[in-house]
């Protein structure tokens, strides 16, 4: 059985750059998805903090980018403990058209299928929120 891709793709109103720094600065993640250690920058290991603050440890989620070629495409490995070791890779792909940008996500190496559908419902809310920060 081949191992199923995430795909998801949405058109916001805004360039290729400001959604660039969306999905890589500290300040602006934090607005949409979730606050993180650091910017999302080549080579950089980060996390993504839970968004209880009385919480010792609050790395929720985390990763290393892989590929950064601004404002074109982003590319950093993704984990949880919900994901017991497995590492994924999440693909950001921007496209400038005309009025905006075209922006699509490609998950992969998500093996369970209750992980599958957890991270498809929660993508969709992330990206819902980003396309009303940025519409």
């Amino acid at each position: 059985m081949a191992e199923p891709v995430m795909i998801k793709t949405i058109y916001l109103k805004a360039s290729p750059e400001t959604v660039w720094r969306h999905l890589t600065e500290k300040d602006l993640l934090a607005r949409w998805f979730h606050e993180t250690d650091r910017d999302l920058t080549a080579g950089a290991s980060f996390q993504y903090l839970s968004f209880d603050l009385n919480k010792e440890d609050r790395k929720l989620m985390w990763g290393e980018v892989l590929e950064s070629d601004p404002p074109k495409k982003l590319v950093h490995t993704f984990t949880h403990q919900w994901l017991k070791g497995v590492v994924t890779t999440v693909t950001w792909d921007l496209l400038e058209v005309s009025g905006g940008t075209q922006l699509t996500l490609t998950h992969e190496g998500i093996r369970e299928f209750s992980e599958l559908t957890g991270h498809d419902k929660g993508w969709d809310e992330h990206l819902l929120r980003l396309r009303m920060m940025l519409s």
